[in-house]
């Protein structure tokens, strides 16, 4: 099944209607605007000719037949592909920098076996990973830039081909959707953009029923991440710790001050965005340590 890149939303909201609809352990792939709409094209656009109301489109939503309220939906990446050239722009008072940067300015940047060309001097090798992905909240409409509970914009750096996604379901069939690719991004997102580039992304999408995970929750590489955003890095930085403690004291069964031990000692926290409505960040945990309890995610 493939869903058209025309097929878009730009609120997650349990008022979406569908686009197209499908079995628990299917493949789907989601063709995606960059988050730009793809509308800028050549260098002589700045970001204000789109302005915020064409930002972060994500396409979708699906709706995934015998997902129901308190089930888990599991998002396995199977691949991202993208085109041949992203956009990044910068502007006054806007992201970290937005202080300091005097004018707009936009960079049109190339990508040729498997590096973008960022300028004459530096090839950065590609990571396409996706930076908007999630449900429909269960009553409220979140714009496709905000991150939340329910995923959305959370501009996670490790949300790559070969990652698996838990995201709540909060509505029947879930309403999946995703978008705002990027060709490469490091953690923080400092001045609002990563290389933004259209493309597609294919998954594998399963209802997990009587699941109890912090969500989002994802799994990539050598380790389990708890994300979590919120009005301040401090507190998402907070919550993404919690939540991974929760975990561990719920499903390793360790006293809290064991499970808290050990975070401090192997657990990672790290910043994945700082410039979107809420700030977010993850907790990241070895996988190892999960296998060495016999204990293995749905």
């Amino acid at each position: 099944m493939r869903i058209p890149k025309e097929q878009v939303v730009l609120k997650m909201s349990p008022r979406n209607k569908e686009v197209a609809s499908t079995d628990s352990g299917s493949v789907v792939t989601f063709e995606t605007c960059d988050c730009f709409s793809n509308q800028i094209q050549q260098e002589d656009q700045p970001f204000s000719s789109v302005g915020w109301d064409l930002i972060n489109p994500a396409t979708g939503p699906l709706y995934v037949n015998g997902a129901e309220p308190g089930d888990v939906l599991k998002v396995k990446i199977l691949d991202i592909k993208i085109e041949d050239k992203g956009v990044m722009t910068t502007a006054p008072k806007m992201g970290v920098l937005g202080d300091i940067i005097p004018e707009e300015k936009t960079k049109v940047i190339s990508i040729k076996d498997g590096k973008a060309l960022f300028n004459d001097k530096i090839q950065i090798p590609v990571k396409p990973m996706i930076g908007v992905i999630g449900t429909a909240p269960k009553t409220e409409e979140i714009p496709t830039g905000t991150p939340g509970a329910h995923g959305g914009n959370m501009d996670c750096k490790r949300i790559v081909k070969g990652a698996t996604l838990y995201l709540p379901v909060n509505v029947p069939g879930a309403l999946l959707s995703m978008g705002d690719l990027h060709a490469v991004m490091g953690d923080g997102e400092i001045v609002i953009c990563g290389l933004e580039i259209p493309g597609e992304i294919t998954v594998e999408v399963s209802v997990l029923k009587d699941q109890s995970l912090p969500l989002p929750m994802l799994v990539e590489g050598e380790n389990v991440m708890a994300i979590a955003s919120a009005e301040t890095l401090d507190e998402a930085a907070k919550m993404a710790t919690v939540n991974m403690h929760s975990f561990l004291v719920e499903n390793l069964k360790m006293s809290v001050e064991e499970a808290g031990m050990l975070l401090s000692l192997v657990g990672d926290l790290r910043i994945c965005q700082v410039v979107d409505p809420l700030m977010t960040a993850r907790m990241e945990f070895p996988l190892s340590i999960l296998d060495q309890y016999e204990y293995k995610l749905g």
